[in-house]
């Protein structure tokens, strides 16, 4: 890992109607559009479902991570991610996360070591981390069967 702190840098521009595209250093553009919820087409990436996805997708990257630095052996990590956003004293803001995660074991998986690295990603997700409103992680454990015979 580089040391901190990291810049990341993003171009968007727009024209009054129609898509906003999205750079990044040596990254291919993204088209980004408002939601059905702001009366968006709804059929491409918004800032609220890239907000959603960048705590997936960390979750997921920190939970490696974790994983590796702990030894704990599994076989996939499926995360599902809802956020809520609301208005707050006349702001709209998301006011919480709700990460649903199903985590596969092997067979003779330490469950008690993987529910400690589930959690321990939920404290230190650096989206998660940054983020205004709370985030509740919703854990399910299964361990795959031991082969008979």
């Amino acid at each position: 890992m580089h040391p901190f702190p990291h810049h990341y840098h993003v171009v968007a521009g727009a024209s009054p109607e129609g898509d906003i595209p999205m750079v990044g250093a040596g990254l291919p553009a993204l088209a980004v559009a408002s939601p059905t919820e702001f009366d968006g087409p709804g059929d491409e990436w918004s800032p609220e479902t890239l907000l959603t996805a960048s705590l997936a997708g960390c979750f997921i990257l920190t939970f490696r991570a974790i994983a590796r630095a702990s030894k704990l052996t599994w076989t996939s990590l499926h995360c599902e991610v809802t956020g809520v956003l609301d208005r707050v004293e006349r702001v709209t803001q998301f006011v919480s996360f709700d990460v649903t995660v199903r985590l596969e074991l092997p067979p003779g998986a330490d469950e008690a070591l993987a529910l400690r690295a589930l959690e321990k990603v939920e404290r230190t997700c650096l989206i998660s981390s940054s983020l205004k409103g709370p985030v509740h992680l919703h854990p399910q454990l299964v361990v795959a069967p031991a082969a008979v015979g």
